[in-house]
């Protein structure tokens, strides 16, 4: 009896012997491999090599800079987009003045920076809070910007064709003014189709994301590359090459010219082309890195990465500015223009009599008749 107790007993006993002894010999196994897998280094902690685990790059210091900065700005060039393209609309519209191509370019270009300073406080919002305002007012507002844009480019562009026949080809553009002032109109509207037609690949892949309202999705890299492509070739080399021709042949006819008023002409013309540069050149170098970074599959410099971002965040803002700045290059620097301009302010009680002779009849010249023709209005001083 003594000898099957013993028995019972030796059996649970080698059992439970038999189990750990597994899962000791299990264990090692699985310490082995994970050393192989390891290329061969310590699983020690006091070992490890940290430099072979992917650390993620921290943006704190981007995003506190765009939460004061982004919104600063953009309050900024919405209160001048505002103020400067109502009184470019209100004249236009008080004065019936669309009496040449440009001034139908001038007044749907104020109609698109206006659109364009509308939206902006939507855009201070999305820097500075998590967006929340849904994904319908999301894709409005990325789809105003891209119309604004394209159709922002393409009058500028329009302008400056129209300036150059008006000045290089005088003779024949009033021989053809009527003519011209109608096909200004029918371009403007197929402009405007254009900049519609541009716009519906980014509104297709606008979206919320990590909540904020962003114009590209997770893994639509390829597309993300093919639009801002053609958003440079589009919306800043084709304008660029066409007003650099267009502009280049109006001061030549300029320097040909022997009027004492040529070299003011010709200083406003830098002012527009200077203007343009300032705001599309930083913005669209920027822009191309950013393009080359994705289509390569992004950095792996953090430094690198995060000052793409804050220079991304500045040039864009110097890209908006043109919103409030074109009121003042196209439009208030003419001579006809500023005229009427301070005509409607005393019309509304805004300036008085005596002032209103003071800055008009006082300032006349001599070559004010030449000033007043129809062919120099955007560049007159």
């Amino acid at each position: 009896m003594t000898a099957v107790k013993d028995t019972r007993i030796l059996v649970p006993a080698l059992f439970i012997w038999t189990y750990f002894e597994t899962c000791f010999s299990q264990n090692e196994n699985v310490t082995t491999e994970f050393t192989t897998d390891y290329n061969g280094y310590s699983t020690d902690t006091n070992d490890l090599d940290y430099d072979h685990w992917t650390q993620q790059c921290q943006k704190e210091s981007n995003r506190h800079f765009r939460s004061w900065f982004m919104p600063t700005f953009y309050s900024l060039i919405c209160f001048l987009g505002l103020v400067g393209n109502i009184l470019v609309i209100g004249t236009y519209v008080y004065f019936n003045r669309l009496k040449t191509g440009t001034d139908v370019f001038l007044l749907s270009l104020s109609v698109a920076d206006l659109l364009f300073a509308v939206s902006l406080p939507l855009w201070a919002t999305n820097s500075m809070t998590e967006w929340v305002l849904g994904l319908f007012i999301c894709k409005v507002m990325h789809t105003i910007y891209k119309v604004s844009f394209y159709s922002g480019m393409f009058l500028l562009t329009s302008i400056s064709v129209d300036r150059y026949f008006a000045i290089s080809k005088a003779v024949s553009a009033h021989r053809h003014r009527s003519t011209a002032v109608f096909i200004s109109k029918v371009t403007s509207v197929v402009i405007w189709v254009m900049a519609l037609v541009f716009s519906v690949p980014e509104m297709s892949y606008t979206n919320i994301s990590n909540k904020t309202c962003t114009p590209y999705t997770a893994g639509s890299d390829q597309v993300r590359v093919g639009i801002q492509v053609s958003q440079m070739v589009l919306g800043f080399v084709l304008p660029l090459l066409i007003m650099a021709f267009c502009y280049g042949a109006i001061v030549k006819t300029l320097c040909q010219a022997r009027s004492f008023e040529k070299n003011k002409a010709i200083k406003v013309i830098f002012a527009v082309v200077a203007v343009f540069l300032l705001c599309q050149v930083p913005y669209n170098l920027v822009l191309l890195l950013t393009t080359l970074d994705t289509a390569n599959g992004g950095s792996k410099d953090c430094i690198y990465d995060n000052s793409l971002l804050y220079a991304a965040d500045i040039t864009q803002c110097l890209a908006f500015m043109r919103c409030c700045l074109n009121p003042f290059v196209y439009a208030f620097i003419g001579v006809k223009f500023r005229r009427d301009l301070l005509k409607l302010l005393k019309d509304l009680g805004c300036m008085s009599q005596e002032r209103f002779f003071q800055y008009t009849c006082g300032k006349r010249r001599s070559s004010a008749v030449a000033m007043e023709t129809e062919t120099t209005t955007t560049f007159s001083p």
